[in-house]
């Protein structure tokens, strides 16, 4: 089995917070995890962009996901990350408040976005960036993020 993409019966995700919710993207789409880097302001840029960074000799953009999902911004602090993903083979990074770890988990303990979230545009992010809901053994719940929809402006 490849240890980057897990098997048909389950996902690898790498898991992170911003605010208070616990998110997962597919670790196949993330190419490393950085600390925070200095960005340039780019101008006319989405709100939610940071700007560009140096990241290894490749230009990269840099989302803020707490301004992406509405919340207030906070100070990035030691661990504030970098997740540099590629949902496009194009790097974007995205600043989180945190990675907590790299998750298996079975495909059955995947759940398709509740309608009601669909129906009413979410609360906290816009439902159509979310690819599915994660439950962990304990009862708490993983939002798993559609990349490629979330970072499409960017």
């Amino acid at each position: 089995m490849d240890e980057t993409t897990g098997s048909a019966d389950e996902a690898i995700l790498v898991v992170f917070t911003v605010g208070d919710g616990v998110y997962g993207v597919d670790v196949s789409q993330v190419r490393e995890i950085a600390s925070m880097h200095d960005t340039t302001p780019m101008p006319d840029a989405p709100d939610y962009v940071d700007g560009v960074t140096n990241l290894r000799g490749q230009v990269t953009t840099v989302t803020n996901l707490r301004r992406r999902f509405g919340l207030p911004d906070k100070e990035n602090d030691d661990r504030s990350r970098v997740i540099v993903v590629e949902p496009d083979g194009v790097p974007v990074g995205m600043v989180v408040d945190s990675v907590s770890e790299v998750l298996r988990m079975p495909a059955d303990a995947i759940e398709p976005v509740p309608d009601i979230l669909m129906e009413s545009g979410g609360a906290e992010i816009d439902s159509e960036y979310i690819e599915g809901v994660g439950k962990l053994g304990d009862g708490a719940l993983i939002i798993l993020l559609d990349l490629e929809k979330l970072l499409a402006a960017a």
